[in-house]
């Protein structure tokens, strides 16, 4: 019987040192590889504030009992949803041609910082790229720089997933804002 018990334990350690150094290597493979694409993009977006419908690319559509829906709540924004179809500029210029549109929604979703999470597509139609790129994410706004997922896409992007970096490139009190996007793709079909 402890023969029998001795060879168990044996499997056992051997088929965790087994597992254990797969997931160790396929760690490190992640990590070494390369984007198969790299872009970086820039997004503008314009929140209606009561006074600037004809220009303005994102508006509040829902917002806690104690705020409004044209300007954005207090207790740094904490509960209100912003839908946003912004243009997207291959720079910093808003004036710039766009090459696409930033689609999706962000809800402001914690009290204490300033705290969103974002969803929302990249629609591109230009000369250099046709086809749309999926983001999800976390964005706590007081960092520089904001990883957020790749989670697919079509077109020229189809399937993509990967990684995007959001760093605010400009920020005009509770109207504007630009973000710099920089995406790398780990996954091209």
């Amino acid at each position: 019987m402890a023969g029998g018990r001795k060879a168990s334990i044996l499997h056992l350690l051997f088929f965790f040192l087994l597992f254990s150094s797969s997931a160790l290597s396929a760690k490190r493979t992640l990590r070494s590889r390369q984007p198969c694409k790299n872009l970086v993009l820039y997004f503008h977006d314009i929140i209606y504030n009561g006074r600037n419908a004809a220009n303005a690319t994102a508006a509040i559509v829902g917002a806690p009992v104690w705020a409004n829906r044209t300007i954005l709540a207090g207790l740094n924004h904490f509960g209100d949803v912003v839908v946003f179809d912004d243009p997207i500029t291959l720079d910093n210029n808003l004036n710039s041609d766009p090459v696409g549109r930033a689609q999706g929604i962000y809800i402001y979703d914690k009290k204490e910082i300033y705290n969103s999470w974002l969803a929302f597509t990249f629609v591109l139609n230009s000369t250099d790229y046709k086809g749309t790129i999926n983001f999800v994410g976390a964005d706590p706004l007081m960092n520089k720089t904001r990883d957020i997922s790749v989670v697919g896409g079509t077109g020229d992007f189809f399937m993509a997933r990967g990684i995007a970096t959001l760093m605010t490139d400009a920020f005009e009190g509770e109207v504007y804002f630009r973000l710099r996007t920089d995406i790398k793709l780990y996954d091209c079909y």
